[in-house]
């Protein structure tokens, strides 16, 4: 017979408070077009996107992670010290070790804190959000502290046609805390490993240290494949991760999914057949793709604005490099 004592967690987690952060660098349209034969309006009717962020020297991973988990502690009216582990998702740290999370974990004040790393790409903030549930269910922290952070502007090849537009720079974060009514649903993940090359990185590290390429490692994708497994097979896992919460999608408020294309959004909305109703975000206009870090600022940004607010039913997802994804049902905090 076991000896180890019965869990001391609570039975649900939720959302508790979020915070983001963009870089004060606005790159529009017109400065892509300088290094690639393309135009303004190809890239909209492409991708919708209009302008992205590009983080200074001074605004670092950790710089950009700190502000964001700021905002979204004092959203949720606890303090550094009562956070027991800090997960940050992100590609974009080129450090192998040690894990941004205990940099970040230090500067905001948080003590001693469990602190890791997790690489996702694009469903990172889903990977972590689900972790941060697990955690607190099974008593290991009180409040976990998620962060989705990239700098993709390190690693975008401005000659790439295919990608050059795409990926902006940014940091969102939330607060996953105790809650005494279910506020996170059932996770809905997995991975297509086939599909793995489809979204990578040009050089691996090793090779660029062996070989000394001219060019800095970039990320590429295949576009058009990405594309097609985005708009089809996404949308199935959005409706399991409804069907898992027991929501139908005119029980829905808000649909946050990843930022990568309004293509991809407008396709998922009219897949899933939406109701009117349904706020959708569609950060990825003024923002571009910053992977992990997009579900979190667009939802940052529709609490600011108005367009969606505290209770609200949201469905977010997000998919990306390897291919990877996660979905799940939250009440916004």
């Amino acid at each position: 017979m076991s000896k180890i004592k019965p869990s001391q967690g609570t039975p649900y987690a939720r959302i508790m408070g979020v915070g983001g952060y963009r870089p004060t660098r606005v790159v529009p349209n017109e400065v892509i077009l300088e290094t690639i034969d393309s135009s303004d309006e190809w890239i909209r009717s492409r991708s919708g996107i209009a302008t992205r962020h590009w983080a200074s020297e001074e605004e670092t991973v950790a710089a950009m992670s700190v502000a964001a988990s700021g905002k979204a502690i004092a959203d949720a009216g606890i303090t550094p010290e009562q956070i027991g582990a800090v997960i940050v998702s992100t590609v974009s740290h080129f450090k192998q070790t040690p894990a941004i999370a205990t940099e970040i974990s230090h500067k905001i004040g948080a003590g001693k804190p469990a602190a890791f790393d997790i690489s996702a790409g694009c469903a990172g903030f889903g990977y972590g959000l689900t972790l941060a549930k697990g955690l607190i269910v099974d008593g290991s922290a009180e409040y976990v502290l998620v962060i989705g952070v990239e700098r993709l502007s390190d690693l975008t090849d401005l000659h790439d046609r295919a990608t050059a537009f795409l990926f902006g720079d940014g940091a969102g974060a939330v607060v996953v805390g105790p809650s005494k009514v279910p506020a996170i649903g059932p996770t809905v993940w997995g991975s297509e490993g086939d599909k793995s090359e489809t979204i990578k990185q040009t050089v691996a590290w090793d090779e660029f240290h062996a070989e000394r390429p001219e060019k800095f490692p970039a990320i590429t994708q295949e576009g058009q494949a990405v594309f097609r497994w985005a708009v089809f097979e996404m949308a199935k896992v959005a409706q399991q991760a409804l069907d898992a919460a027991g929501i139908a999608p005119e029980d829905l408020d808000v649909f946050i999914p990843h930022q990568a294309n309004m293509r991809i959004i407008d396709s998922m909305v009219k897949t899933l057949k939406l109701p009117e109703h349904v706020t959708v975000a569609r950060d990825v206009e003024n923002t571009g793709n910053t992977s992990a870090a997009s579900i979190p600022l667009a939802m940052e940004r529709l609490l600011a604005t108005g367009q969606a607010k505290s209770g609200d039913t949201a469905l977010v997802i997000g998919f990306g490099a390897g291919l990877v994804y996660a979905a799940t049902v939250v009440t916004l905090p």
